[in-house]
């Protein structure tokens, strides 16, 4: 049997909507080998899908037909640690140790650069999965039928700080909320702030972040559907964060913070309590680097 590490991710970034995301250094297990049976459990008790809809075994399947190969069962372990529909890539973590594991067991007949096209395919979207295959920050574009990717590592002083909620948002009900169009200037003012996210997190000029992270394409409009988001973003810049933005889909906020500023996490955990902000979990990571591997 083998065991797949997958990282969370965040995606978007605030402006780089649909085309920007980072691998955070924490983690999903998943434990795979060939069986004449679908066998699919839990090693955390979380209630998972245990049939051939488990999204695991669909993304396993899909590359076993891709390769020419019937599938003809297979056991999973899940070790559930990304909290699901809370914007941290918990279903691309899925597809992605999917794909995956399937790979290696095949022997590895798929590239890198196929496996991040198919995830895409699979999701929709590459902004989660192409960062959990790849690890670092990562730039994607989808065509509908290849991504076209640039990964950057990211070696810097800083924390990404997850600022989670006690309830789930679903992405379909997020992504209802978005107008059909946006106007030219907010595409602009878009544009403009996820060319400078990239630029300045890579020179070391964080002080644009704050900056950086604002959009009017999609966080104006799922706010509204995060209660107190706007009161945690204060509190978040109040306390010294660089950026504050909506991860994915979210309902997590994420807050940037210098590594150097040592009880960022315990301040943020004492201002939500008193703010009567209840339920919320704050935890703190690096960028992980290196992406989905087999361990």
């Amino acid at each position: 049997m083998i065991k797949i590490q997958v990282p969370a991710t965040s995606a978007n970034l605030g402006a780089g909507f649909d085309a920007l995301g980072l691998a955070l250094g924490f983690y999903n297990f998943v434990e795979m080998e060939e069986s004449d049976r679908i066998d699919i459990s839990s090693a955390d008790g979380l209630d998972i899908p245990k049939d051939e809809n488990n999204m695991i075994y669909v993304a396993a399947r899909d590359l076993y037909e891709v390769c020419g190969r019937k599938m003809p069962g297979m056991k999973i372990v899940q070790t559930n640690n990304i909290p699901m529909a809370r914007g941290l890539g918990s279903s691309s973590a899925c597809i992605v140790a999917g794909l995956a594991g399937a790979n290696h067991l095949l022997g590895n007949p798929l590239t890198q650069d196929d496996l991040v096209d198919l995830a895409a395919q699979i999701e929709g979207h590459p902004d989660n999965t192409a960062p959990a295959l790849l690890g670092g920050i990562v730039t994607a574009v989808f065509d509908g039928r290849k991504v076209h990717w640039v990964k950057q590592e990211v070696y810097t002083k800083l924390r990404f700080v997850t600022i989670i909620p006690d309830f789930e948002l679903k992405t379909e009900k997020a992504r209802a909320c978005l107008p059909s169009q946006v106007s030219h200037k907010d595409a602009v003012y878009n544009l403009s702030r996820a060319a400078l996210f990239s630029a300045s997190l890579l020179t070391g000029k964080f002080e644009n972040l704050r900056t950086a992270v604002h959009d009017r394409l999609h966080q104006p409009y799922r706010m509204e559907l995060i209660p107190h988001c706007r009161e945690v973003f204060d509190i978040a810049y109040t306390h010294g964060a660089y950026g504050a933005y909506i991860s994915g889909a979210g309902p997590t906020i994420m807050a940037i913070v210098d590594e150097d500023n040592t009880y960022f996490t315990g301040k943020m955990k004492f201002s939500l309590e008193n703010a009567g902000i209840k339920g919320w979990q704050v935890h703190d990571f690096h960028i992980d680097n290196e992406g989905t591997r087999i361990v």
